[in-house]
């Protein structure tokens, strides 16, 4: 019988992957942060290196940094505030994680943060539960703490004016993971509102000669265009003429295709190549997505407690690779 190589403890809510350290940063219900390190050797287990409470409330999102910046974290509370932690060295004293930013939001609640690297800077874009999105930029390479605010906008294509204010209970970002000379920054959004326009999944690109940031794409049928958004996810490119997204709404997981070359109006061609039920029950719900390094297989976590994985055939046929289901 092979041994867990971590047990988390049972207040723990949200967990993030750094690939590049082997490490596990978890969010516990009472607001406390753990880091985990990876076993020395095959034999021994990961091991809790550091734990501090970052909120008074529950932790319900944590993310890394990108390794290129050194060890730090961002993290969420439910009561919407954003915070960024770094791991510091002072003197002879042990590493210990200090509270180096923390981002402003007036009466809106943070519900989503990922960060995008690009060849010059980095780039940290979040979610609001108004519905707005907040895209921040590191002034500093060596000061995670000198953020300034680039652009703020909303999740429409049409004037925003048209639409009244939503109320989002989530949102779901995730940052095109290409990082080419001539590739311009670009990321996915969906909403989970009460505001149908507010919704449906836009890719979002930087315009450099303008300097703003532009809707190229809406991965949505017209039937589907009011339909909540729960996790979205960028596959990695190897080589594709086309990039792959996936979308998860109440309908299953689409999986979409998306054009390279913007059109005469700036806009990306989208087809919907498949959609993906294996989760079962109406109330199921898909809550996470994620890409292998390839970008071939994507993993599933939905409210039915089940792991699946998916791939596609030679012929471009989604089926599901494995359920995983947890003991």
């Amino acid at each position: 019988m092979e041994k867990p190589l971590l047990t988390l403890d049972k207040g723990t809510v949200c967990s993030s992957w750094n690939y590049c350290g082997q490490r596990l940063v978890t969010g516990s219900t009472d607001g406390t942060l753990a880091v985990y390190d990876s076993p020395e050797s095959a034999s021994s287990s990961f091991s809790c290196t550091s734990t501090w409470r970052a909120h008074q409330g529950s932790i319900a999102k944590v993310v890394w940094v990108p390794p290129e910046y050194g060890d730090a974290v961002a993290c969420i509370c439910v009561d919407g505030t954003l915070s960024l932690w770094e791991e510091t060295e002072e003197d002879t004293q042990p590493l210990i994680w200090k509270l180096c930013k923390l981002f402003e939001s007036n009466s809106t609640q943070a519900l989503d943060i990922q960060f995008g690297v690009s060849l010059t800077s980095l780039k940290l874009v979040a979610a609001y539960s108004d519905g707005h999105v907040k895209v921040y930029e590191l002034l500093d390479p060596l000061q995670l703490k000198k953020w300034q605010l680039q652009a703020e906008f909303q999740n429409v294509i049409d004037s925003v004016s048209r639409f009244g204010k939503p109320s989002c209970l989530s949102a779901s970002i995730a940052w095109n993971p290409r990082r080419g000379e001539n590739q311009q920054l670009s990321f996915v959004l969906g909403f989970n509102s009460d505001v149908l326009h507010f919704n449906s999944s836009k890719v979002w690109e930087f315009d450099e000669a303008h300097q703003r940031w532009l809707p190229v794409a809406e991965l949505a049928l017209p039937g589907d265009k009011g339909d909540r958004v729960f996790a979205v996810a960028w596959a990695p490119n190897i080589g594709r003429p086309y990039e792959v997204l996936a979308i998860a709404t109440c309908k299953g997981i689409a999986i979409w295709h998306l054009g390279l070359n913007p059109d005469t109006n700036g806009r990306l061609s989208t087809e919907k190549v498949a959609l993906l039920s294996g989760h079962d029950g109406e109330v199921c719900k898909v809550w996470q997505l994620e890409w292998d390094m390839s970008g071939m297989t994507l993993a599933t976590a939905g409210s039915d407690g089940m792991v699946r994985l998916w791939q596609s055939n030679l012929n471009g046929v989604w089926h599901e690779q494995a359920a995983l289901e947890s003991s």
